[in-house]
């Protein structure tokens, strides 16, 4: 076989391995040993929920009102309003302190270290809240049945907050994919769940460690701190009853801009995923391993585009092999319906899937802005109510 040959089938199989995994991970997931029930009581630890906005703040109000209504009281609230108009806003609860950046700060970690810089007592732990989000009254004490078995870094669910449109549900249906293999069978089987960007919380001195000597700006603060939590041996605790109820994308502008941020993120990070199979291999540790392979896969849109294109090639020069990226395909779509169909989801994404094909071109749209997306758009603006 000549180098070409080599190359092609070489290529095929890193594009192709990404159909299967979903269904290997459940697989597994299914054979191995449940865990043992998590503490059902625990000590309040003492929270710093965080809470950053940039530019808008319509629905702030509503996510720090969700935020006092949690069955906790260990905690303070700290809001950090970059860039926006806090005239309109009222908070006159104790718990809640409003930060407002002389300079505009235009990144997430810099709005973080802000607060933690300010906080006024010693937080044990501190969560990490978006501006659009409603937090489950459950939420800490969720949170805490994982740090109390020794994890230090825990991410939940961001649950779906509006469904109003065809592109909220397609988006919603996204992110369970994600919850389901990237959360809850990722950590299942031994490795570690993929931060989401909010409803995330650590011990605070992880945090600090991790990011405090980096200056992130643009999207994709939450790769590179699991990247320097995973690299420094935790495992990332999925928490799958700690809720935040996540503002979904109802609109195309929102949606390619939202997906542009995302896809230059993963061509800027996507190569710590080898740094870590490296680091697993050296050091045989399975969560830094396969969290790393994680790491070099593509944004679903993209892998299934390259694998139709490997169908479609193949159907000209090897038929075989195209029945075995059809099977693969197959798969894929098997696993997709699995996750929803083992989450309690909304009757309306069900229906909403037939509209995929449209949800992708928007995606493709979005590829063609990725490269100047953080320049274009620092934040995802939502006009629901």
């Amino acid at each position: 076989m000549n180098i070409g040959g080599m190359t092609w089938i070489i290529l095929q199989l890193i594009i192709g391995h990404n159909l299967v995994m979903p269904l290997l991970l459940y697989t597994i997931h299914v054979c191995a040993k449940k865990q043992k029930d998590l503490p059902e009581h625990s000590k309040e630890a003492d929270y710093a929920i965080i809470v950053t906005a940039y530019e808008q703040t319509d629905l702030l109000q509503q996510a720090v009102n969700s935020i006092l209504n949690i069955n906790y009281s260990n905690y303070l609230v700290y809001i950090v309003a970059d860039k926006c108009d806090v005239s309109g806003l009222i908070f006159d609860d104790p718990r809640v302190i409003l930060l407002r950046p002389e300079t505009t700060l235009g990144s997430n970690t810099r709005s973080h270290f802000y607060a933690i810089n300010r906080f006024v007592r010693k937080h044990e732990r501190l969560t990490i809240i978006d501006s659009d989000n409603l937090v489950d009254r459950e939420y800490l004490r969720e949170l805490n049945k994982f740090f109390d078995k020794g994890y230090e870094a825990v991410q939940g669910v961001r649950d779906a907050k509006n469904l109003n449109t065809t592109y909220a549900c397609l988006d919603a249906a996204r992110d369970v994919y994600y919850h389901f293999y990237d959360g809850k069978l990722l950590f299942g089987v031994g490795s570690s769940a993929t931060l989401a960007g909010s409803g995330m919380a650590f011990n605070t001195k992880l945090y600090r460690d991790c990011l405090e000597h980096l200056d992130i700006t643009g999207a994709g603060f939450d790769k590179v701190l699991q990247f320097e939590i995973v690299k420094r041996g935790r495992r990332i605790a999925f928490a799958e009853n700690a809720l935040v109820y996540d503002e979904k994308t109802a609109k195309t502008d929102q949606l390619v801009m939202q997906r542009a941020r995302w896809i230059n993120t993963w061509f800027k990070y996507f190569s710590y995923g080898f740094t870590l199979m490296a680091k697993g291999i050296k050091k045989t540790n399975f969560n830094q391993f396969l969290f790393g392979l994680i790491l070099l896969r593509p944004p679903l849109f993209i892998f299934l585009l390259l694998a139709i294109a490997c169908f479609s090639v193949n159907l000209f020069i090897s038929p075989m092999i195209a029945i075995v990226w059809m099977v693969g395909i197959l798969f894929f779509v098997a696993a997709f319906l699995i996750a929803l169909m083992k989450t309690k989801i909304d009757k309306r994404i069900y229906s909403a899937l037939i509209s995929i094909p449209k949800f992708m071109f928007f995606q493709v749209l979005s590829l063609t802005k990725a490269s100047k997306a953080n320049k274009i758009s620092v934040a995802t603006r939502h006009d629901y109510n």
